[in-house]
């Protein structure tokens, strides 16, 4: 399966700001059963873009904008192919838990343990816990994750306006409202709460056909937990599914501040305005270059003669 992924994100400003400075964690990644295919950033103004690969795998674009602008927009554009998605067992044995030791964790399992700024312990969580039951997982790990998550896809109604980018876990735990940033911060807290590492996934969900909670003209959040007998695998709250062939998956981290699809600042006394599109639909294969091209006139073996350079270095394209 292959999908096109538009992501378009747009800034105005009340007034000229002087200079915006952005980074960016927008393009997909490459391993497992997703490859990316192509990806392009451009930006309006236009602005010279950096690149660099962070400690968790995410590709990082950065850009200065320093002449004086009234908005800023930022268009990323992808072809992505997932492969057949690997199915799980419906369940792991109990001696899952035992695995969970020096021989089979590493730094990066490691780091996804810990408390972090939006995926931490609280009263309201401890609360939570008790109260739907999670005090103590079920059975083996994956069918104590899989219990988690349709614990947390009944217990809380799916609504935007409730919680903003920077609420803590305590605003949707309290109302018992929120949407898939919430929701992925919850079960990855309590998953980390059961010694289990778990990580925060930003990406976007192929929604056609299906009867998902979480909006269609957004990113998407899941969580990936470490089975190690499965490695890292995907669960999404939000909707009660497995992360599988519809999601497609751009950046990991151990919560929503190490995987901002944009963050960014600017100088100047202005308001800001942000608005976002996304838009994810099916497509063909990509064409490859040595397929697309066709050759219209073949090398050839002239004799040399004096002109020689001039004319090859006049050569033109004819147009047809």
């Amino acid at each position: 399966m292959f999908y096109s992924i538009r992501h378009v994100t747009r800034f105005r400003y009340s007034a000229p700001v002087r200079e915006s400075v952005m980074e960016l964690r927008m393009q997909p990644r490459s391993e497992g059963p997703q490859t990316l295919r192509s990806f392009q950033i451009s930006t309006n103004p236009r602005a010279q873009l950096y690149a660099y690969t962070d400690h968790l795998g995410n590709a990082v674009y950065h850009f200065n904008l320093l002449r004086e602008h009234e908005e800023l927009r930022i268009e990323a554009q992808a072809i992505v192919e997932i492969g057949p998605p690997r199915v799980p067992p419906e369940k792991l044995d109990t001696l899952e838990w035992d695995r969970y030791n020096d021989v089979n964790l590493h730094d990066e399992q490691f780091d996804m343990m810990e408390p972090s700024k939006f995926a931490r312990p609280s009263p309201e969580l401890l609360s939570f816990i008790r109260i739907a039951d999670l005090e103590k997982p079920d059975g083996d790990p994956l069918t104590a994750l899989i219990r988690l998550q349709r614990g947390i896809y009944d217990s809380f109604e799916y609504r935007s306006g409730v919680t903003d980018v920077d609420s803590p876990i305590e605003v949707a735990l309290e109302q018992r409202r929120g949407v898939c940033q919430d929701f992925a911060h919850i079960m990855t807290a309590i998953a980390r709460e059961w010694k289990i590492p778990c990580r925060y996934v930003s990406g976007y969900l192929y929604h056609e056909g299906a009867h998902d909670r979480s909006a269609a003209d957004a990113t998407h959040a899941w969580v990936e937990a470490w089975l190690p007998s499965l490695g890292w695998v995907g669960f999404d709250p939000t909707n009660n599914i497995p992360a599988a062939d519809r999601h497609v998956r751009a950046a990991v981290g151990r919560d929503y501040a190490d995987v901002p699809p944009t963050r960014g600042t600017y100088k100047g006394g202005a308001d800001s305005e942000l608005s976002i599109a996304v838009g994810l639909e099916p497509t063909s294969a990509p064409v490859r270059h040595e397929d697309f091209l066709r050759v219209t006139r073949p090398m050839a073996s002239p004799m040399p003669t004096p002109s020689m350079p001039e004319r090859l270095y006049h050569q033109q394209q004819q147009q047809q």
